[in-house]
């Protein structure tokens, strides 16, 4: 998917919602372990009942690979259903994958390749050539993790050098030397809504892929205010609050309804923020 479709669909959909497919077995609700896949079952349903109201989706890898094969076999499900029903819904590997050269190749090739993700989560620890690879791949993403939403972050994200300088900010100033920002993104917490005025100032026109907001206590509305640009620029992930809305038959349902009460309330940072810019 380009920059330009992604940013079209947010226009149409009047939303920016990027929902999580953090599928964990033992809360999904119990009538659906009798089935052979029960982990593609509910994200079969959940798919249905949000993908109007959200223009991505990011399950979280972890999830799955704990599952080995099986859960490896439910995730290539749901990509493939997501690509063959809702083709037009961006997609997340959230894998968090970083390693040298030739290792991170085959992660590219896994994930954009093998299971036909638009875009996998990516840590820089490890430098350029690291992320290079998946930067090879036309229409594909690299989102690069910056400022995270976990209270960990302070142990070496937001760390300052001898000048001043913190060190995602570092990671933001590099790493846009080595693609634009229709090949990566970077992964901002919610709940550093604080700092997103300074993140806009060091790459205005990348997506901020921003995950905490619902279960983790991330603001929206802050995150719009400072994180929007004059192509949106956000996809706001929320993944608990919705999917776990219900552990009943209604599960489904349920997630719908939190799914709209985002985009609805989206709508009004779209109309009264974005337009103004």
């Amino acid at each position: 998917m380009t920059y330009n479709e992604l940013y079209q669909e947010i226009l149409l959909k009047k939303s920016y919602l990027c929902v999580g497919l953090d599928t964990d077995i033992n809360k999904i609700p119990p009538y659906l372990l009798a089935l052979e896949d029960p982990i593609f079952e509910f994200n079969k349903q959940i798919i249905e009942s949000t993908a109007e109201y959200c223009v991505a989706y990011k399950p979280n890898i972890a999830f799955y690979e704990s599952l080995g094969i099986k859960g490896w076999i439910s995730l290539q499900k749901t990509i493939s259903f997501l690509n063959t029903h809702y083709p037009k819904h961006f997609t997340i590997a959230d894998a968090k994958r970083g390693d040298i050269g030739n290792t991170s190749y085959m992660y590219a090739k896994a994930f954009f390749e093998e299971f036909s993700f638009d875009s996998i989560t990516i840590s820089p620890y490890m430098g350029k050539d690291s992320i290079t690879p998946f930067l090879e791949y036309k229409n594909k993403w690299a989102i690069v993790l910056a400022l995270t939403s976990n209270e960990g972050s302070k142990d070496f994200e937001e760390i300052s050098d001898t000048n001043g300088q913190k060190l995602y900010e570092n990671v933001l100033k590099t790493t846009q030397n080595w693609a634009n920002h229709e090949q990566m993104m970077y992964v901002t917490g919610a709940t550093k809504a604080i700092e997103f005025k300074n993140i806009r100032k060091i790459v205005p026109k990348h997506f901020l892929l921003v995950p905490g907001v619902g279960a983790q206590g991330g603001n929206l509305e802050e995150v719009s205010k400072y994180g929007m640009n004059n192509h949106v620029g956000l996809l706001v992930n929320s993944s608990r609050a919705i999917i776990y809305a219900s552990n009943s038959s209604d599960f489904a349902l349920k997630a719908s309804i939190e799914a709209q009460k985002v985009q609805k309330e989206m709508e009004i940072y779209l109309e009264n923020i974005y337009n103004k810019l």
